[in-house]
């Protein structure tokens, strides 16, 4: 089986049977567990999931969505054939509607209709989030050029949590900082996440930033390495349970399946060129075999 594979269901095991069940803003339960941590090498493997499906390109182009194109707006991915932002999109009239949690008069949560006027400016993004925050701090031209022109620097952050544009914000970043570091002719990596929907987030967060890593090793002319992964609340929805359970089953009954393999273009030599389109044709996830679709259902 791949170590990610082996990793990512020991997290999963750990949830169901430590993990406590709690009340959230979404209105659906959770099972949590406060923190939890993993390491990988991209040089042993590339980590995607083979106990069930990962639909690859929709990460990716996710990813390429929040630092190359910077962009907010959820029409960029709708083009891409990619939807999984769909639900956190601001209507034509700056309106953005979800059933929620809030807290009542006598200081309980209680289910409501959530209806937030952003403002018909910000129709079809999802506000100050993500894209927009790489874009307005400049994030990737100055982490590259650091990579190229300082490589010992320590201070290779880029956090897309930024107090002051948090209310304009659909979804507040959930992984929300990066720190990066040279080490002779190697680039790696340390991600941090506030919140992780382990079913449906976290198998596209790991393959999307494992992905970015070797797209900016590629063009300051660096090997991928390491990725060091914290989480702060680990949690599994309820309504999820089923389906955690069937892909566990898959690895102690299924067959072993094979680590893929990331390829990239290797002509090209600027982050920005990468072929951001539905076919991807720069990148690719070669001899993907997995286990099949699990489907997981989605909470605002």
């Amino acid at each position: 089986m791949a170590k990610w594979d082996i990793e990512y269901l020991k997290l999963c095991k750990k949830i169901l049977e430590e993990g406590k069940e709690v009340e959230n803003r979404t209105g659906t339960n959770t099972i949590k567990i406060p923190s939890y941590s993993f390491h990988f090498d991209l040089q042993e493997e590339f980590p995607v999931l083979t106990t069930k499906q990962l639909f690859f390109k929709n990460a990716i182009t996710e990813i390429l969505w929040i630092y190359q194109a910077q962009s907010n707006d959820v029409r960029w991915l709708q083009e891409r054939g990619n939807h999984i932002w769909d639900e956190w999109e601001i209507d034509e009239n700056g309106l953005w509607h979800a059933t929620q949690n809030v807290v009542n008069e006598e200081g309980k949560l209680e289910k409501k209709e959530i209806v937030k006027d952003f403002g018909k400016e910000w129709a079809h993004t999802i506000g100050t989030a993500y894209g927009w925050i790489v874009n307005h701090y400049h994030m990737i031209d100055k982490l590259i050029d650091k990579i190229k022109n300082n490589p010992t620097d320590r201070r290779m952050v880029m956090s897309l949590w930024q107090d002051e544009f948090l209310d304009t914000a659909v979804l507040p970043s959930c992984v929300w900082s990066s720190e990066w570091d040279v080490t002779e002719d190697t680039l790696n990596l340390m991600v941090h996440q506030r919140s992780c929907d382990v079913p449906l987030g976290l198998p596209f967060n790991v393959t999307q930033y494992a992905t970015l890593l070797s797209l900016i090793a590629q063009v300051t002319n660096k090997k991928p390495g390491t990725i060091d992964w914290s989480i702060k609340d680990a949690h599994i929805y309820v309504n999820q349970v089923d389906g955690i359970k069937e892909q566990i089953r898959r690895g102690e009954e299924l067959e072993d399946l094979p680590a893929p393999e990331l390829w990239i273009n290797p002509e090209i030599t600027d982050f920005y060129d990468f072929d951001n389109s539905r076919e991807l044709k720069d990148i690719n996830v070669r001899n993907y075999k997995h286990h099949g679709k699990i489907s997981f259902p989605i909470s605002q």
